[in-house]
């Protein structure tokens, strides 16, 4: 059956600022207190969704959430007007204030687990929203991002979604930045990777010792069940626990795949051989190809700097793959010597790269792939999706007059205590779910 990958990006929310939350991050840490630019960083992800939908790719995007979450606050015990409770916060604990007003629903390749319909038992597509759990931040996410994606996959004869697994550590799920699937193409099917950072009921096996492991192979075990995957239709690899504490908080951060290619890092895996021969045996109509960078060409140190392993691997008409990158891969010269040695070898799958500045995004350590979810669709699911949300050059023209509207150009984490950024917001948020046509996805929102 014809079918084909698409993309939607998470729009940059007006709050977009740097507190340093993601604890494992190391650029987010890097960068904590800095001044964020949320209209440059809004501009940018979306000149990276045009020029893709330029490119003859199918693109969409996300809307970001509600922030500051006030709802949280309040779960907390906060009570008076919204103005009050935000001061109030600011004054008595202002990491707290942060982590409510994080834009980090931007990064939409955590918002859930998406398998397509060639791969599931029902023949549906299927979305598992992730919880988020290592992170209070992000853990607060995952109601939002579920109306969300119910009200742009609102049919039921082609969508099935799933609520997020329960919210603790043993079941840590972050969506598909831990997971990839194969296929010798989109609409035939595939085999689904599943990495996790640690087996949370065997304490035996091996685990990371300075950073957390985010993603459990519980949690991934839990997807697979939910979505109707079969033994035959699943590799689970456990990410090499050095790179973990070396700043690899993703599997995204270290490897992409894409059809029946996957480029990665040599210390992705725990074992890679293991890993390799299992996604070719189980990979149906097409043999595994697998480009291995190694340490010696690009250090793990350099790897993480530069985002690398984050991009966007994207078929191009004539079979060919095209690798998205961010800016930081030109200027770390270790990454632009191997990324120019790997295009001149004719038989790399790998023909071109495309460079995109993503600064504001990657100072708090998102690159091109955390900013996308990848929705493997056909024809008729893409004709039932909510059409609002797809880009055009309309929408992207009306996009871009409404960030410049709405969007402060500078924000420090002592904004966050203003109350007249929640009026912003909401204001900003209300307009874009009409603009969208996507309705009252928000708490504020009757």
């Amino acid at each position: 059956m014809n079918a084909f990958e698409m993309n939607f990006d998470g729009l940059v929310g007006p709050t977009h600022n740097y507190a340093g939350l993601s604890y494992g991050n190391i650029a987010s840490q890097s960068n904590a207190t800095g001044i964020s630019n949320p209209k440059e960083a809004a501009k940018q992800g979306l000149l990276k969704m045009k020029a893709l939908a330029d490119m003859g790719y199918r693109q969409g995007l996300l809307l970001p959430h509600e922030r500051p979450a006030i709802g949280s606050l309040r779960a907390l015990g906060y009570q008076g007007s919204d103005a009050a409770v935000v001061r109030q916060v600011g004054r008595d604990n202002p990491t707290l204030l942060s982590a409510v007003s994080s834009g980090s629903c931007m990064w939409t390749a955590n918002a859930g687990t998406i398998s397509p319909s060639a791969d599931t038992a029902d023949g549906r597509v299927h979305f598992t929203a992730a919880n988020l759990n290592a992170k209070f931040h992000r853990s607060i996410e995952h109601p939002t991002t579920s109306r969300m994606l119910q009200a742009i996959f609102h049919d039921s004869r082609h969508f099935a979604h799933h609520p997020a697994l329960p919210a603790i550590a043993s079941f840590g799920d972050e969506g598909a930045a831990n997971h990839t699937r194969f296929c010798a193409e989109y609409g035939a099917p595939g085999v689904e990777l599943f990495v996790y950072g640690k087996e949370a009921f065997n304490e035996t096996r091996p685990a990371p010792v300075k950073f957390p492991a985010r993603q459990t192979l519980e949690a991934s075990q839990a997807v697979a069940r939910l979505h109707g995957l079969g033994d035959a239709q699943c590799v689970f690899a456990q990410q090499r626990p050095e790179t973990i504490d070396a700043g690899v908080f993703h599997n995204d951060v270290i490897a992409v795949g894409n059809g029946n290619v996957l480029f990665y890092h040599e210390t992705a895996f725990v074992d890679t051989a293991q890993v390799l021969a299992e996604l070719d045996a189980k990979l149906i109509g097409a043999k595994l190809i697998s480009v291995c960078v190694p340490s010696a060409e690009v250090s793990l140190h350099d790897a993480v700097r530069s985002y690398l392993f984050n991009s966007q691997l994207l078929t191009q008409s004539d079979g060919s793959m095209t690798l998205i990158v961010p800016a930081e891969c030109r200027s770390i010269t270790s990454v632009a010597d191997y990324l120019t040695r790997l295009l001149a070898d004719p038989a790399n799958p790998i023909q071109t790269v495309q460079v995109f500045d993503l600064k504001q995004s990657m100072n708090n350590g998102g690159g091109p792939a955390c900013l996308r979810l990848r929705v493997a669709l056909t024809e008729a699911e893409y004709q039932a999706i909510h059409p609002g949300v797809i880009i055009t050059p309309t929408l992207y023209q009306q996009l871009n007059s409404w960030v410049d509207r709405h969007y402060r150009d500078r924000l420090v984490c002592a904004d966050l205590a203003d109350p007249l950024l929640i009026t912003e917001s909401r204001t900003a948020l209300d307009e874009l779910t009409r603009l969208t046509g996507l309705g009252s996805i928000y708490s504020f929102q009757r």
